[in-house]
């Protein structure tokens, strides 16, 4: 892990902000998004045909209600009985409203599994990608921040998917058509319509930008709000140990406080929008039944240019036309609301998205190695062969650019450090000149005081993170070129804060070798020593583990996880701090365990207690990131130096 101070350059870190609710990239998400939504395209295709269908039959209902009209009004001064125009009109009238209603309906359903294709993909690509990052960036990022990618962020794209897209495209086909509309009727009536129109923008324009801006507070406020509860989640024992209940209340408070104001005051200005776009629409169809009733009244059979502006196509406007025209200007309204609404949905979505494709657009981790690990065997002659099955031989195939030949090297555990030199930040080294050596077979410790470099060494063992002078050789290979995946195969490790996944006992143990038998798991659950306890489990090894294995000690999670590590039988096996959560008792099995494991292969171990290393070959003791004494125990001991303070009491590690 990097050093104490270290500083985290995630979204909510002070020097790497990100804008929220507004897209940096507008153009780039949306094509970006949109390249997911059409994987669908088939489907996509009939949903907006079944969107112009129903706005389509919205706007030619209400053109219905001319007609329909004016024949009541013919049968009404006439005072005939002849119905039956009027009941084809309303014939056509029901047939429309319920092609409209099937083609929502259907529209709703389709759109449904679209967003939820398009998600389940996006979450795929965030999940896989996640994979290939490398450690450092996890190490850098706040993990709450994360988690917020799969949960609110998805869930504003899920929206905007599922709903925006298809109200903004069906508000704007009915924005256009009511506008032809009223055109076609009256030119007259349009243009005070468009006047009306402006006013309406002015207004979303004035409410929106408020209202955006507390919608990107708001999404700020999320996502520090569930980094503090994951982490308070992960630490509630240690709040508890020492009562900070109060602290951490009032912490929350001010978070969860800060978040209500930002919400409250975003769906404020968000909820008052469509009230103040109502009453302006009621005023407007007043306003527009006044001016169309003085036209009917006053200008009685106009022609030429007059009529055409008054009475648009027709050349006159009757009562039929102004009520189908004031239905109109009802609707006008209400799509131009609701793309402003979704406007801001919209934005807020595409900056979750965003969100989300900075993740996926991390830089992966890195790998040009291109020496693996094979199966082999090896003949009379000594001569390394390659084969498919496994033999239990595994071998370094080396292939060389050369002169196109390839070598083998048989997988032994053989690693050295020369002159290296690291640092996670570029700045201070971690790592100053180490050079030490491990042979197979050797159990190598590390000792130091916290920030020494200890965990350091273990990770760049495992290429978590790549050295910046000298190199690093295993089995005489630069570990640089070999592939990061065969690499971490020819490695275990068991570190200090176990993990247990959900499943059974044997699931978890099986999870350092997928293809073992329940032979071999209960063979390394023995070597770590767990074997006694898991038999006393209620199910012994089918006993279920959940909440990281809460229904175990500690004591017994580190186990499990030191009997994962066995059952992957490697040839280098890594013990960080391993045995801290034990007992003393226990650690002299586990040793007694360990010591079988590490015959033949080479183990490093970091110790506080200076009692699991006296039997190791080789001591290392760091101290600023440098080996100020090797040796083992007895000569150390006898230097009289930090290891003699260390061991004999006069020094303490902190």
């Amino acid at each position: 892990m990097p050093p104490k101070g270290t500083p985290l350059k995630g979204n909510n870190s002070p020097g790497n902000k990100m804008k929220f609710g507004r897209p940096q990239n507008t153009g780039k998400t949306v094509a970006r998004l949109l390249s997911y939504v059409a994987k669908s395209k088939g489907l996509l295709a009939i949903v907006v045909l079944m969107v112009i269908i129903s706005a389509g039959a919205n706007i030619a209902g209400t053109a219905m209600l001319s007609p329909i009209v004016d024949e009541i009004g013919v049968l009404l001064s006439s005072g005939s009985q002849d119905m039956s125009k009027l009941i084809g009109f309303l014939t056509v009238l029901l047939i429309v409203y319920l092609c409209g209603i099937a083609a929502q309906y259907g529209q709703s359903r389709i759109m449904l599994n679209i967003s939820q294709k398009t998600l389940n993909l996006l979450r795929k690509d965030l999940f896989e990608h996640l994979q290939d990052l490398p450690i450092k960036y996890f190490d850098t990022h706040n993990h709450g921040e994360l988690m917020s990618r799969f949960t609110n962020d998805v869930d504003t794209v899920r929206e905007a998917i599922s709903q925006g897209l298809i109200q903004t495209i069906s508000s704007l086909i009915s924005i256009i058509g009511i506008f032809l509309m009223m055109l076609y009727i009256s030119p007259a009536l349009t243009c005070l319509i468009i006047i009306m129109l402006f006013v309406m923008l002015a207004v979303i324009k004035f409410i929106g930008k408020r209202s955006s801006n507390y919608f990107r507070k708001q999404q700020s406020a999320v996502g520090q709000l569930n980094g503090y509860i994951e982490e308070l989640i992960e630490g509630l024992k240690v709040v508890k140990v020492f009562c900070r209940e109060g602290k951490t209340n009032n912490e929350f408070a001010v978070i969860n406080e800060d978040f209500r104001k930002s919400a409250t005051k975003a769906h404020t200005f968000a909820s008052i929008l469509m009230p103040i776009m109502g009453n302006i629409s009621y005023f407007n169809f007043t306003l527009t039944a006044a001016v169309g009733a003085y036209i009917i009244l006053t200008l009685t059979e106009p022609s030429g240019a007059l009529g055409f502006f008054t009475g648009g196509i027709k050349g006159a406007l009757t009562i039929g036309s102004l009520a189908s025209f004031l239905q109109y200007t009802r609707q006008f309204s209400n799509p131009i609301a609701q793309v402003s609404q979704q406007m801001n949905n919209i934005l807020v979505a595409l900056a979750g998205a965003e969100r989300i494709f900075e993740v996926i657009d991390a830089e992966h981790e890195e790998d040009d190695g291109y020496v693996t690990l094979v199966n082999a065997k090896v003949d009379e002659n000594g001569n390394i062969e390659e084969v498919n099955e496994r033999t239990g031989v595994w071998a370094w195939k080396h292939p060389h650019s050369a002169d196109g030949s390839v070598t083998y090297t048989l997988l032994k555990g053989d690693v050295r450090f020369h002159d290296v030199t690291f640092s996670y930040d570029g700045k201070k080294n971690v790592l100053k000149n180490v050079s030490l050596y491990a042979k197979p077979g050797q159990k190598i410790a590390f000792v130091g005081s916290t920030g020494a470099g200890k965990t350091t060494i273990t990770n760049l063992i495992n290429r978590f993170y790549d050295v910046q002078e000298g190199k690093i050789t295993y089995d005489g290979i630069n570990i640089k070129k070999i592939k990061k995946d065969d690499l971490r195969r020819s490695l275990a490790m068991v570190l200090q804060d176990t993990h247990l996944f959900t499943g059974t006992v044997e699931d978890n143990i099986r999870y350092g070798k997928l293809d073992a038998t329940h032979e071999e798991i209960v063979e390394a659950a023995n070597v770590a020593n767990a074997h006694s306890f898991i038999s006393r489990l209620p199910e012994g090894y089918n006993t279920m583990l959940t909440g990281d294995g809460a229904n175990l000690s500690q004591g017994q999670r580190q186990l499990i996880s030191i009997a994962r590590a066995a059952v992957a039988n490697p040839p280098v096996l890594i013990l960080d701090e391993a045995t801290s959560s034990i007992d003393t008792r226990t650690e002299r099995l586990i040793e007694k365990g360990t010591d079988k494991l590490m015959e033949g292969r080479t183990v490093f171990v970091i110790a506080h207690r200076l009692s699991t290393v006296r039997n190791s070959n080789a001591i290392m003791v760091l101290e600023n990131g440098e080996i100020i004494e090797k040796g083992d125990h007895e000569t150390l001991l006898e230097q009289k130096g930090k290891y003699y303070k260390l061991y004999t009491g006069q020094f303490e590690l902190s």
